[in-house]
C-alpha cells in the first residue's frame, strides 16, 4: 500500500511526462458532484484526507491542501506524516487557491487539470488567473494509470420513480425547462447535473453512496430530449416509459459525439459551474452552437417542492421520527444499563431502525455519531478502527438521515449522556436559541438567504461565538442530502419561496472540548400579506423530540419557550398514532412543556 508521499510522487513523475509542472486535483466527477462515486474520489486517494470537499494541488517542490472551517481539525489530523501543507480556507494569512497557484506558476509553465471533472467556470478562473505570470491550463488525466486498483465506474440498475412519488411527470418537466429556456431566449441545454437529471426525468439509481442518482446527462431542445445513460442498466419499461414521455435514449458515452456532430443551429444554455470542461469545450467548438451562460434552471425549479412532494415529505418525517425515537430509548437504556456503546454501535443501530421503516431505502449520508470532543469536527465519521465508547457525561451528537421513496430527510440531535459542565449547558441553550429563533422568524418573500442567516448567528454572535459553516442547506426530495441554490449562508443571493426547504442547524464546535448542533428541516410557508407585502415563514418538517436536559430555562425567553413548547406538541401528536404505550409514554415524558 502506498504512502501519502509516494501517491504525490507519482502525481509528479505523471506531470512531467505531461509536460507540466503543477497538478490540481478537485473534489469533482464529470457532472460536478458533491458527493463522489468512489470511481472519482481521487483527491481523497492522493491525499488520504476523506472529507467531502477540498482542493489538492501538486508543485514540482511542494503540495496543498485548501478545506473549509467544516474540516480543519479532520484534515489537520488525517495529513499528518504527509508532505501536504493544509491551507485553512477564509482563514487570515491563508492564501486562496487561485493565488496559490499564481504564486507557484511563473512565464511558460503548465497547470494539469483534468477538464473531464473541473468545471467550465473553474477552469476559466485558473486561466485568467494564471495568463497573468503567463502560465497556462492544460486538460489532461492524470490520475488514470497513476491509481492501482482503481473502483470501477458504478453501474446500479437505475428506476423511474413513480409519479404518485414524484407528483408531476417527465413530460411536464421537460415542458416547464423549456419554458425557462425560452424565458433566457435559448432553446437547448446539456443538463449535466446528477440532481437535475434526477428531478427532470424522475430518474433513480444507487451509483452514488446514500443518494439515489444514476450518472447521465440529458441534451434538451425545444423538440427532442436524449438520455446518455449505460443503457444495459435502464430496463426494457422504464425505457418505454421514457420514450411516452418523449425521452429518447442512448449510451452515456455517446454525449461529446452527439455534441460535436449536431447539424441544427442552437443557443444552448450553459450553467458553467455544472457543467465539465469537456462538455463546455464540445459546445463550443460546434459552430451550430451558440452559448448563452447562465443558471442552470432546473435547480430553482426542483428547489420549490410540489404540492404531493410535500405531503410525501411530511410522511418521510413522521418515520423517520418514529425510528429516532425508538434510537433515544435504546441510547438510554444501554446507558442506564452500564453496556458498552461505541460510536460505531450509535450508526449501526440508527441504520437498522430506519430499515425497518416502510418504504426506507438507506441512510441519506454517513452518520456522524460523535461523542465529546469528537462532536467539533463538523463531519467526523467513526469507524471499527477508530471510534470512541460512550461514557456518562457530555454530549453525544448524532446527524443523520434516511432515504425513503417518499422522501430524503436530515437530523442533528445533541443528547446529554450525564453530568455536563457550566460551559456545555451554556452553549447548548445558545444553539437552541439560535435554532429557535430561525424557526420562528417572520419575514418579507424579498429575503435571501444570507438576509436569515445574520438571524440565526445573533445569539451566538452576542457571545463572540461563531461557528465556520452556513446554518442550513436545501434538501432534495429522494435526492441529495445537500441541494440548493437556497441555503442559510451569509453569502447566498437565493430569495427564499413558498414550498422551498432548508435545514436549521447552528452550532457550538470548540476544538477538543465540544460539539453540539440541533437541526430541524423547515419548510418556506406564506404568511402574512399586507400593505408591506406578502410576509413568509417556516414550518418544522421534523418530528422528533429535542433534549431539553442540558437547557437553562433562563436563557431563553417566553417567545422562544411557547415555539419549544409547540414544536414539542406537534411532535407528540404526529408520533404518537405510530408507536406503542411504551414508546408512547416516554415520548410524553420528553415532551412535557418547558416551564
Amino acid at each position: 500500500m502506498l504512502s501519502t508521499n509516494e501517491k504525490i510522487a507519482l502525481l509528479r513523475a505523471a506531470m512531467k511526462a505531461a509536460g507540466a509542472n503543477a497538478c490540481l486535483i478537485p473534489s469533482s466527477d464529470p457532472h460536478i458532484s458533491e458527493y463522489l462515486p468512489a470511481h472519482w474520489s481521487a483527491r481523497r486517494y492522493f491525499s488520504g484526507f476523506t472529507g467531502s470537499v477540498g482542493n489538492l494541488v501538486v508543485t514540482e517542490a511542494a503540495s496543498a491542501l485548501w478545506v473549509d472551517g467544516r474540516y480543519f481539525v479532520q484534515a489537520a489530523r488525517q495529513l499528518e506524516g504527509s508532505e501536504i501543507e493544509l491551507q485553512k480556507m477564509g482563514v487570515e494569512g491563508v492564501p486562496t487557491l487561485l493565488e496559490y497557484l499564481a504564486a507557484a506558476l511563473g512565464e511558460g509553465q503548465v497547470l494539469a487539470v483534468d477538464g473531464m471533472v473541473t468545471a467550465a467556470s473553474t477552469m476559466k478562473e485558473l486561466q485568467t488567473a494564471l495568463a497573468k505570470k503567463g502560465a497556462t491550463v492544460k486538460s489532461v488525466d492524470l490520475v488514470e494509470g497513476n491509481w492501482p486498483d482503481r473502483p470501477a465506474v458504478p453501474a446500479s440498475e437505475a428506476f423511474l420513480l413513480d409519479e404518485a412519488y414524484a407528483g408531476r411527470s417527465a413530460a411536464d418537466k421537460l415542458a416547464d425547462l423549456r419554458a425557462e429556456l425560452a424565458k433566457q431566449e435559448a432553446g437547448a441545454m446539456v443538463v449535466c447535473r446528477l440532481d437535475s437529471v434526477a428531478w427532470l426525468l424522475n430518474l433513480r439509481a444507487n451509483d452514488l453512496d446514500n443518494t439515489p442518482f444514476a450518472l447521465a446527462y440529458c441534451f434538451v431542445t425545444p423538440d427532442d430530449a436524449i438520455l446518455f445513460i449505460n443503457t444495459a442498466r435502464l430496463p426494457a419499461g422504464a425505457v418505454e416509459a421514457l420514450g411516452r414521455q418523449g425521452v429518447r435514449v442512448t449510451e452515456y458515452g455517446h454525449l461529446l459525439g452527439a455534441l460535436t456532430g449536431y447539424h441544427h443551429d442552437q443557443t444552448v444554455l450553459v450553467d458553467e459551474a455544472g457543467t465539465n470542461w469537456a462538455v463546455y469545450s464540445a459546445l463550443k467548438e460546434n459552430p451550430a452552437f451558440t452559448l448563452k451562460a447562465g443558471e442552470d434552471p432546473i435547480q430553482a425549479l426542483k428547489a420549490v417542492k410540489n404540492p404531493v412532494e410535500i405531503e410525501n415529505l411530511k410522511k418521510a418525517h413522521v418515520k423517520d421520527g418514529v425510528a429516532m425515537v425508538k434510537f433515544q430509548m435504546w441510547l438510554e437504556e444501554k446507558m442506564a444499563a452500564g453496556e458498552a456503546v461505541t460510536e460505531v454501535d450509535v450508526d449501526e443501530k440508527l441504520a437498522a431502525l430506519r430499515g425497518e421503516q416502510a418504504l426506507n431505502i438507506g441512510v441519506s449520508f454517513d452518520t456522524i455519531a460523535a461523542w465529546g470532543a469528537n462532536a467539533a469536527m463538523m463531519h467526523y465519521h467513526a469507524t471499527p478502527g477508530n471510534c470512541a465508547t460512550l461514557a456518562p457525561r457530555g454530549f453525544l451528537l448524532v446527524d443523520c438521515g434516511g432515504q425513503y421513496l417518499d422522501g430524503t430527510t436530515d437530523i442533528t440531535r445533541t443528547y446529554a449522556l450525564g453530568e455536563l459542565t457550566d460551559n456545555e449547558r451554556t452553549y447548548y441553550t445558545y444553539v437552541l436559541k439560535s435554532h429557535i429563533d430561525m424557526a420562528k422568524l417572520q419575514f418579507l418573500n424579498t429575503c435571501t438567504g444570507g438576509n436569515l442567516d445574520v438571524i440565526a448567528r445573533a445569539p451566538v454572535w452576542a457571545h463572540g461565538i461563531d461557528y465556520r459553516c452556513g446554518t442550513g442547506h436545501g434538501v432534495g426530495f429522494v435526492g441529495g442530502v445537500h441541494e440548493g441554490p437556497q441555503n442559510l449562508r451569509i453569502t447566498n443571493h437565493t430569495v427564499f419561496k413558498p414550498g422551498m426547504i432548508v435545514t436549521d442547524e447552528p452550532g457550538i464546535y470548540e476544538e477538543g472540548e465540544v460539539g453540539i448542533r440541533i437541526e430541524n428541516e423547515l419548510l418556506c410557508c406564506e404568511r402574512v400579506k399586507n400593505q408591506y407585502g406578502q410576509f413568509l415563514g417556516f414550518e418544522p418538517i421534523t418530528c422528533c423530540p429535542i433534549d431539553l436536559t442540558p437547557v437553562r430555562p433562563e436563557l431563553l425567553d417566553a417567545d422562544e419557550k411557547e415555539w419549544l413548547n409547540a414544536f414539542h406538541r406537534m411532535v407528540r401528536e404526529k408520533l404518537t398514532p405510530h408507536l406503542n404505550a411504551a414508546e408512547a409514554a416516554w415520548l410524553a415524558e420528553k415532551t412535557q412543556p418547558l416551564a
